[in-house]
């Protein structure tokens, strides 16, 4: 009887920790996928991207011209970076912006990171990871890819 009533305490303590986190878990979960919901002009950008046409995709999201969109922001920092050649000043005011508007996009935090890494700022890039490591909690994609090439870079020198 009592081994019966713990174990339905425990359970009751396990709902409501799943429950209280269940908000935030979905949160996280949109961040990470495109939505349905997503701007024609992030859905295109991010196809281009995926193409590697950088050219087209800084066409289209200059067209779209969304300045105070974060991801906006982190897009054109980012084909500003892979385009050939790459303009890494232009593409570091880019994320810089990105994160002034958010903070913890974790994407831009990943993409900085790396940029820093191809200016030989291992400082700045760790202090990113940093940053990373505090916008994830448990652990995400874009801490684990920064990581890993701060420990490529590390293992260049």
């Amino acid at each position: 009887m009592m081994k019966v009533m713990k174990t339905n305490l425990l359970n009751k303590i396990l709902v409501s920790i799943v429950m209280a986190m269940a908000p935030w878990v979905v949160s996280l979960a949109a961040d990470s996928t495109p939505a349905k919901s997503d701007p024609a002009w992030l859905t295109d950008a991010r196809i281009s991207i995926k193409s590697n046409k950088y050219d087209q995709a800084l066409r289209q999201l200059q067209s779209a011209n969304e300045i105070n969109s974060a991801d906006w922001n982190n897009l054109m920092g980012y084909s500003l970076r892979k385009k050939q050649p790459p303009d890494l000043v232009a593409s570091e005011k880019y994320y810089q912006a990105a994160l002034k508007i958010d903070p913890s996009h974790r994407a831009a935090l990943e993409y900085y990171g790396e940029l820093l890494l191809m200016k030989k700022d291992l400082p700045g890039a760790e202090a990113m990871l940093a940053r990373l490591d505090k916008a994830c909690l448990f652990g995400c994609e874009e801490y684990s890819d920064l990581k890993a090439s701060i420990a490529k870079y590390q293992g260049k020198k």
